[in-house]
């Protein structure tokens, strides 16, 4: 049951292409996101594979996903209004994303920060709903650089390994180079991989370089957020993407589908 909904979130040749808009539930009503509906419409039919986002989007929109793969969501704290950031707790259990029809919970692995114990552990209590209920676990690992800020390979490594040893079976993290040390790093995490697009960039031709530097070092995908929804044309970003990702082009193919 968990393999056929991990195959529901992966494309035939086990890369994945996920658009994700889970950000409002930290940031409110965030440029971009102002109208879910429409977004999802606009996407939809992309080539994408997989979309993450909130409990409160896929209740009010989820016949709009049509094939895409569901990864919900279910873990969080404060917004970025509050003053103290405090514990993150699980909001949602397995039971509840399996109601919506969910094919994956996320929930974040924060090494290195305040917020590293409770995050820690609601990966592992839901590390142990999935198992239970069979659902596939997305473990999103962010990490606080230990070199001046700056997040190394081996930063990201750490953060990697910490998420699949807790049980996870997809990570997602942030892409650090060279690509070479980065395949040294995905070697050691012994599930599938997909980088995230992180805060915006000014130009696509970053993110997509980001990106096939990721691929060729093995990671299995992306799931890019803001990077989407706030270019003026989403729907070219994501086809952008899956240009890259499924379709074998370069940089300058991939950037040839973005227009704004």
């Amino acid at each position: 049951m968990k393999e056929h909904r991990i195959r529901r979130l992966f494309a035939e040749d086990k890369r994945i292409v996920i658009v994700a808009f889970d950000h409002a539930a930290f940031m409110g009503p965030i440029r971009g996101l102002e109208n879910p509906g429409q977004l999802i419409d606009d996407i939809v039919d992309t080539g994408i594979d997989s979309v993450l986002t909130t409990m409160g989007i896929a209740r009010m929109f989820c016949e709009k996903f049509g094939h895409l793969g569901l990864i919900l969501r279910v873990d969080g704290g404060a917004t970025m209004r509050s003053p103290i950031m405090g514990d993150i707790e699980l909001s949602f259990s397995v039971e509840d994303a399996l109601r919506l029809g969910a094919d994956a919970v996320a929930c974040m692995g924060m090494i290195g920060f305040d917020e590293e114990p409770s995050s820690l552990r609601n990966l592992a209590a839901l590390s142990s709903q999935s198992a239970e209920w069979n659902m596939p676990l997305l473990a999103e690992m962010l990490v606080k650089g230990t070199n001046d800020g700056k997040v190394t390979v081996e930063d990201v490594e750490f953060a990697m390994r910490i998420g699949v040893e807790l049980g996870a079976d997809l990570i997602k993290a942030p892409y650090a180079g060279p690509a070479s040390d980065f395949a040294t790093a995905i070697q050691s995490c012994y599930r599938p991989v997909v980088v995230l697009g992180g805060a915006k960039m000014d130009e696509p031709a970053a993110l997509l370089e980001n990106i096939a530097e990721a691929i060729e070092a093995g990671a299995n995908g992306v799931a890019i957020g803001r990077n989407v929804w706030q270019h003026p044309n989403p729907a070219s970003v994501c086809r952008a993407l899956v240009a890259l990702v499924h379709g074998g082009a370069n940089v300058s193919q991939a950037l040839k589908e973005i227009t704004d």
